[in-house]
């Protein structure tokens, strides 16, 4: 039986530190929050922190905006846009990843627990490396390749149908929250795409306006590229904007094997 660990320096072996409520406060909530700092040279840690619900917006970020501003500066995540369209405050909350703006903190019962994405590398605290997920991202050449010239003055158009075929994939926000709930993704990342990377990938073979099809084929005809997807459906379970990837791939699979018929 193979036995896997993590090193040593990443094994939360840190003492933690309390955060507590003012003695006055009324609906107190308890979140246990993993802290890692590179520079301190230390093991990571899971620091504790009392939140006054009577003092606080309704979402996890909420939360976590007032653990920074008013108990422990040091916190670090990303948080933009706070409405579920940034994808920057994607961490795993209670078990589950998702989006710290969109998800309710009176809908996760007891201790809330806050880590980050599963499976990549920590910057700091709740930040994730991102660099590898977006050189990914980048391989796909994600933008419009033509050979045709466009009419003069014009747009490359549509029509209503084919325009419709791109919904349920452009809504992406690369959040990278169905990738790092995918375990083929854990185990095979350096090679294997991922469900966000290959829904994207989809969105461009399914644009009539797109004219490069078979060579975007050609670069995903790759037994690790593409088809480590074992249709797990963790991606569309986790989805923040409720896409389902694993479909997508079950398309480019599709196109792959009608180019053999």
């Amino acid at each position: 039986m193979a036995e896997f660990s993590l090193p040593k320096n990443s094994k939360i072996t840190g003492k933690s530190r309390e955060h507590k409520a003012a003695a006055d406060a009324g609906r107190v909530k308890k979140f246990k929050v993993y802290r890692y700092d590179p520079d301190t040279g230390e093991n990571p840690r899971y620091d504790k922190f009392e939140i006054d619900l009577d003092e606080c917006g309704p979402m996890v970020l909420d939360a976590l905006i007032k653990m920074k501003s008013e108990q422990d500066p040091s916190l670090t995540f990303r948080r933009s846009c706070r409405e579920g369209i940034c994808g920057s405050c994607a961490m795993n909350i209670d078990g589950r990843n998702g989006l710290a703006c969109t998800t309710a903190i009176e809908d996760i019962k007891g201790e809330v627990r806050i880590t980050p994405l599963p499976h990549m590398d920590v910057i700091k605290d709740l930040v994730p490396d991102f660099t590898h997920f977006y050189a990914q991202y980048s391989s796909i050449k994600p933008w419009l390749q033509t050979v045709t010239p466009a009419p003069s003055g014009k747009e490359r158009l549509q029509s209503p149908e084919d325009r419709a075929k791109l919904d349920g994939l452009y809504e992406c926000i690369l959040c990278a929250c169905c990738s790092t709930s995918c375990p083929s993704y854990w185990w095979n990342s350096d090679k294997f795409l991922g469900p966000a990377i290959l829904l994207q990938a989809y969105r461009w073979l399914a644009d009539s306006r797109d004219e490069m099809t078979g060579e975007r084929l050609d670069e995903l005809e790759d037994p690790f590229r593409l088809y480590r997807c074992h249709t797990i459906m963790n991606c569309a379970n986790v989805c923040p904007k409720g896409l389902n990837p694993a479909k997508a791939i079950a398309e480019v699979k599709k196109l792959e094997l009608e180019r053999t018929l």
